[in-house]
C-alpha cells in the first residue's frame, strides 16, 4: 500500500502497516497519493506524482528514483509550459497512467492571472519522462474555442485546471477530464463569454490528447463551481440496448450523465435562464446547462418564509438577524453576488457534491454519492485580486473573509432546515433518486461486490456501513479525526478482505484534523 503526506511517499505491507521503504521527495507530493504504473519487460513499476513543480518517478519496489526517467528521475513541469514563468505549479492529485502515458493535469488554488500559468493537461512517457501530447485547457489563437473568450481574454489566463483524478476508458482509450473554473473565480469581467474549456468534462483521446468530445457544466462561472471529483464509468439500460456511459456529479449537485463515446446526454439536457449580475463590467451568461433527469441532488433554492432552521431561539435569531442586517437576498440557483445586499445561493462552493465523486454498484444500476445542503453568502466590493493586480471587485462575506457559509461561525450550525447532508443513491438506468440524510459531510463512499457501502465524510466523525440496495445503516465506529476521502478495500495476503480509510479532518467543515489511517477487518475465520 501506497501513502503520501508532507514530503514523502510511504510503501506499507498493507495487512500490518508496517513500513517497507519510505522516499522523500525535495518538496511536498501529491497530498491524493500516487498514479502506479506496472513497467514491462525493460523497465520495473514505477510510482507517479507531483513534487513542488516537478513530476517524479519512484521505483515502486526499492522506493528509489526511477533512472532513465527525467533528471535524475524527475521532469520540471513548468518548463515545458513557458519558457519564463513566474508563480508556483503544482499536482494537487496525482497523475493518471493509460498504457505507458503518464497523464498530469494542474494545482489547486487561484493564482494571479498575470502568472502566465496554463492547466493544460499533458501526456508524459513514462520510460523517459519525454513530454508526447499537451491539451490547451484554455483554447489559443486559430484554436476551435477560442471565441469563447472575448477579445483576447484567453491570454495567460490561470485556473482552467484538473485538480481532481482523471477517469480512463481503458477498453475505448478515452481519458475524461473535470475541469476547474477559470480565474478569477467570482469575477468574469476581464473574460466575457462561456469560456471554454472551464468547468467542463473533456474526453481526449489517451494516445495523442486529441479532443474527442466536451460538455461544459457552468458557462462563465461566477460561483467557484469546479468540476470537482473524476467521472465515473457506468452502464445505462434503456430500450432493451446497453449504454455506456459516463457521469459527472458537481458542486451544484446536479448528475450529468453522458455517452461515453460521443458525449450526448443520456437523460437530456436544457439551458435554462438563471439570475443575472448586477456587478459593473459583469456579462453573466443569460443560461446554464440543467440535465432533464435526474433532478438535483442536493438543495439548491431556499424560501425565507419557511426555510430557517428554528433548532432554538437563539439559532433562529441569529439566522433572521443575520439575514435582515445584511439585506440577503436569493433568486434561485446561480444566484451571482451583487454589490447592494447579499447574496444567498445553494450549493455552497463546497457543494452539493465535491471530490469525493461516485460509487457504483453495476449489479444493481446504483450510482451513491454524499451530498451537502449548505448555502453561499456573499456580496462584491471593489477591491485586490488574490497575488495583487489592478483594482477589480472581489467576494466579501459578513464576517469579512472571501468565503462565507449561510450559518453561525461559531457553532457551524447551518441557517437553512436540515437535513444538511445525504447519501443518495441513483439508479442510472431510470435517473431517480434514493437517499438517506444527516449531518455536513465532505467526502465520499465506496460500493463493493457483496452489496455495502462504507462511507466517513461526516463532521462527526464516524465511518459507516450501509446495504446499498435498501440504504439500511448496518454498523458504525467513531474515528479519531474526520475522514474527508474516499475509502478503498483490498484482499489481504491472508485473505481477509480489509476496509481502509483516511482520516485527516480539518478541511472547509472545520472538522476535527488528525493524520491516521485505519483499517477495518473481520475476524480471522468470520464468513
Amino acid at each position: 500500500m501506497y501513502v503520501t503526506a508532507g514530503k514523502d511517499i510511504i510503501a506499507l505491507e498493507p495487512e500490518s502497516s508496517k513500513i517497507i521503504w519510505k522516499y522523500t521527495a525535495p518538496a511536498a507530493v501529491s497530498k491524493r497519493g500516487v498514479a502506479y504504473w506496472p513497467g514491462d519487460r525493460d523497465t520495473a513499476p514505477r510510482l507517479f506524482s507531483g513534487a513542488g513543480d516537478r513530476l517524479i518517478a519512484v521505483e515502486a519496489e526499492r522506493g528509489k528514483p526511477a533512472p532513465g526517467f527525467g533528471e535524475a528521475g524527475s521532469v520540471d513541469l513548468k518548463a515545458s509550459i513557458r519558457g519564463d514563468v513566474d508563480g508556483g505549479f503544482s499536482l494537487a492529485s496525482p497523475p493518471s497512467v493509460y498504457k505507458d502515458i503518464v497523464i498530469t493535469g494542474g494545482n489547486n488554488g487561484e493564482q494571479s492571472p498575470s502568472s502566465g500559468l496554463y492547466g493544460d493537461i499533458r501526456g508524459w512517457d513514462a520510460h523517459t519522462g519525454k513530454l508526447l501530447w499537451s491539451f490547451h485547457t484554455v483554447p489559443r489563437s486559430g484554436e476551435p474555442g477560442v471565441e469563447t473568450w472575448e477579445g483576447e481574454s484567453w491570454k495567460n489566463r490561470s485556473g482552467t485546471n484538473v485538480w481532481a483524478f482523471f477517469t480512463i476508458d481503458t477498453e475505448r482509450g478515452i481519458v475524461y477530464a473535470p475541469i476547474g473554473s477559470p480565474t478569477s473565480d467570482y469575477y468574469g469581467g476581464d473574460r466575457r463569454g462561456k469560456n471554454l474549456y472551464g468547468n467542463s468534462v473533456v474526453a481526449l483521446d489517451g494516445v495523442t490528447g486529441k479532443l474527442k468530445w466536451y460538455q461544459q457544466l457552468v458557462h462563465h462561472d461566477l460561483w467557484d463551481y469546479d468540476v470537482p471529483a473524476a467521472p465515473t464509468l457506468v452502464e445505462v439500460k434503456r430500450d432493451g440496448r446497453t449504454i455506456p456511459a459516463v457521469a459527472a456529479i458537481t458542486k451544484m449537485a446536479l448528475l450529468f450523465v453522458f455517452d461515453r463515446v460521443t458525449g450526448e446526454p443520456i437523460f437530456g439536457l436544457e439551458e435554462r435562464p438563471v439570475p443575472q449580475s448586477t456587478v459593473p463590467g459583469e456579462a453573466t451568461w443569460p443560461t446554464q446547462p440543467f440535465p432533464i433527469k435526474p433532478e438535483p441532488l442536493a438543495r439548491n433554492t431556499f424560501d425565507p418564509d419557511k426555510d430557517f432552521y428554528s433548532l432554538t431561539p437563539e439559532h433562529s435569531s441569529y439566522c433572521k438577524e443575520l439575514w435582515n442586517t445584511n439585506a440577503m437576498y436569493t433568486k434561485g440557483p446561480y444566484t451571482p453576488p451583487g454589490v447592494a445586499g447579499t447574496m444567498v445561493t445553494f450549493p455552497s462552493t463546497v457543494g452539493g457534491g465535491n471530490w469525493n465523486g461516485l460509487s457504483y454498484d453495476p449489479t444493481l444500476g446504483f450510482a451513491f454519492t454524499s451530498v451537502m445542503n449548505l448555502g453561499q453568502v456573499a456580496k462584491m466590493v471593489e477591491g485586490s485580486a488574490r497575488g495583487g493586480g489592478p483594482p477589480t471587485w472581489v467576494r466579501r462575506s459578513p464576517w469579512g473573509g472571501a468565503v462565507g457559509r449561510f450559518w453561525n461561525p461559531e457553532s457551524r450550525i447551518p441557517c437553512s432546515a436540515p437535513p444538511f447532508g445525504e447519501l443518495v443513491a441513483v439508479d442510472v438506468n431510470r435517473g431517480e433518486i434514493f437517499g438517506n440524510t444527516g449531518t455536513l459531510n465532505i467526502g465520499g463512499s465506496i460500493a463493493t461486490a457483496s452489496g455495502l457501502i462504507f462511507i466517513g465524510a461526516t463532521i462527526d466523525c464516524r465511518f459507516r456501513a450501509f446495504d446499498s440496495r435498501t440504504g439500511k445503516q448496518l454498523w458504525e465506529t467513531e474515528l479519531d479525526a474526520c475522514a474527508h476521502t474516499v475509502p478503498m478495500t483490498f484482499l489481504g495476503k491472508d485473505s481477509r478482505q480489509y476496509v481502509v480509510v483516511a482520516a485527516g479532518g480539518g478541511s472547509y467543515l472545520g472538522a476535527r484534523g488528525g493524520s491516521k489511517i485505519v483499517a477495518f477487518a473481520l475476524p480471522p475465520g468470520t464468513k
